[in-house]
């Protein structure tokens, strides 16, 4: 059984999530076996900035028809391989009634949740058959579907269908997000799939996230994918080997042992936008040993960027635009050497530059040089 530390994971991740920019075709970068969460800032634009050679406009990642936006991994936008929807949209089908539950967050004394998303599904089908603002779509919806599987919205002033029965039921109903849209406008995506559990699907979901999060166990996948760990086991590939990671137990498809035991080393330096697809493995103490700094790092609202430097996640970043500048706050977590600073400036003035800014500023603490 092969053996590891916590810095060796760290280069094996980095190198798998495509950082150290060997490749050129944005399609092709391994991360979009899961998709990139979008976090309506332009993060996919800036994901794939610190991952290709070139900074990476987002209107014209919007405009390019290999992608698509939609609602899928727990209920949050990603954006994915066009191609590729209709297989993972296959894998969000709830395998068993609880497993439904607790990807709609449902509680016991609910109806039946593996009901209510069909109904959901197919009142969305029905309503959005052109692009369509998510209020309009909700309002028409909620007309549709039984009265319990709505309820009383504090911040809308309004009886609506429940947020996250609408945004799981969305891709079953066969819908896409237009991207850079606001509000969120909702649009048929050109397939129609159907609600039928299909383990083999939802098994390749769990094996995406083992390449590219792992080594790790039951409970972190099951974690991103917004299920139980008792119901993620009908979901647990074959082909896994085992691995201890500083003494614990977790698991690799074993085509990657090789890249996981000789990783290149992780001497480079990135701005990762809040939800990058390295921030979203679910073992946050593996990431960010110290409590505190997890804390800055993943936060309730309002996540900063993070700075990732030499293989550890360093510091963060916040951007402010003020006319035709983008100004730059860095906090690292610890004082870092003068060429990691040069080296976070030239990433901020890439980020910049994806962000459609020529003028930069980057600002420090005055304790930040080593």
């Amino acid at each position: 059984m092969l053996t590891v530390d916590r810095a060796q994971v760290l280069a094996y991740r980095i190198a798998e999530h495509g950082l150290h920019r060997a490749g050129t075709d944005p399609a092709a970068l391994a991360v979009f076996d899961l998709g990139v969460q979008d976090n309506q800032r332009g993060g996919p634009a800036l994901a794939l900035t610190a991952r290709l050679p070139e900074p990476v406009l987002g209107q014209a990642l919007a405009d390019d028809p290999r992608f698509v936006l939609a609602w899928t991994h727990r209920g949050a936008p990603h954006l994915h391989r066009a191609a590729d929807l209709p297989g993972v949209v296959a894998g969000l089908v709830p395998l068993s009634e609880d497993d439904a539950r607790a990807r709609l967050l449902w509680q016991r004394s609910q109806a039946g949740a593996t009901d209510a998303l069909a109904t959901a599904a197919k009142a969305l089908r029905e309503v959005v058959t052109a692009p369509m603002t998510k209020g309009a779509a909700s309002t028409e919806v909620t007309a549709r579907i039984p009265p319990e599987l709505s309820g009383w919205c504090r911040g809308c002033g309004a009886t609506h269908i429940s947020e996250q029965l609408m945004r799981v039921a969305a891709p079953h109903a066969g819908l896409r997000l237009v991207p850079g849209a606001t509000p969120a406008t909702l649009a048929p995506a050109g397939h129609r799939p159907d609600l039928e559990p299909d383990p083999v699907a939802a098994t390749a979901i769990v094996a995406a996230y083992l390449r590219l999060h792992g080594p790790a166990g039951q409970t972190e996948a099951a974690g991103f994918v917004g299920t139980t760990r008792q119901e993620l086991g009908a979901m647990w590939p074959d082909g896994l080997a085992e691995v201890r990671v500083d003494g614990k137990r977790r698991y690799l498809p074993a085509d990657r042992l090789d890249a996981l035991e000789n990783p290149p080393e992780p001497d480079l330096v990135r701005l990762l936008p809040p939800q990058d697809p390295l921030l979203q493995a679910k073992d946050r103490a593996l990431l960010v040993p110290d409590r505190g700094f997890r804390k800055e790092i993943w936060r309730i609202l309002g996540n900063p960027g993070a700075v990732l430097a030499d293989g550890e996640l360093a510091g963060t970043w916040r951007a402010k635009a003020s006319g035709q500048r983008l100004g730059f706050q860095i906090t690292p977590l610890w004082s870092v050497p003068k060429r990691v600073r040069a080296a976070v400036e030239e990433e901020a003035a890439r980020v910049a530059a994806a962000r459609g800014y020529a003028d930069v500023r980057v600002s420090w603490p005055s304790s930040a040089s080593a």
